[in-house]
């Protein structure tokens, strides 16, 4: 059986660095079994990779490529919280907020960047239930935020 991180390198990814905090929070935290990430924006190398409105500024295929990165920053920081991926047996939920114009309605499309990503390194186990919703800002003006929630042995 390959590791979480075998499947990531299959796809050309790697866990990346923790993503440094906004603001006064902590990436993530755990309680008993489940370890809780903070929303994750869409940063790679300390810089989001795209800013705007989907529907406007931002393309879907755009917001979904945000949603994959936002979810590889919430892999981090979960291996950060517990040292080895290997040990989440379950990707419980995923909620993705989508920054978009008023007329756009493909937030599920966009949130898809993120649960295909879990699904390819956490295999069944990364089945997982989700929400999908429209807001009409984020921090830093990011198109997509991403927190999620794993069960951990």
């Amino acid at each position: 059986m390959t590791s979480p991180e075998d499947r990531l390198a299959a796809m050309g990814l790697a866990v990346p660095e923790v993503a440094k905090p906004v603001a006064v929070y902590v990436p993530a935290v755990r309680s008993g079994a489940h370890v809780f990430t903070s929303g994750q924006l869409p940063m790679r190398a300390g810089e989001l990779i795209q800013t705007g409105k989907v529907g406007g500024e931002v393309s879907a295929e755009e917001a979904y490529a945000c949603a994959q990165q936002c979810a590889l920053n919430a892999i981090a920081a979960v291996k950060a919280e517990v040292g080895d991926l290997a040990r989440v047996t379950r990707v419980v939920k995923v909620v993705c907020f989508v920054a978009s114009t008023p007329d756009f309605t493909g937030q599920p499309g966009v949130a898809n960047g993120a649960s295909e990503l879990l699904g390819e390194v956490f295999g069944d186990a990364g089945v997982h239930a989700r929400s999908a919703v429209g807001v009409p800002v984020l921090p830093l003006d990011a198109p997509v935020e991403v927190e999620i929630v794993v069960e951990v042995a």
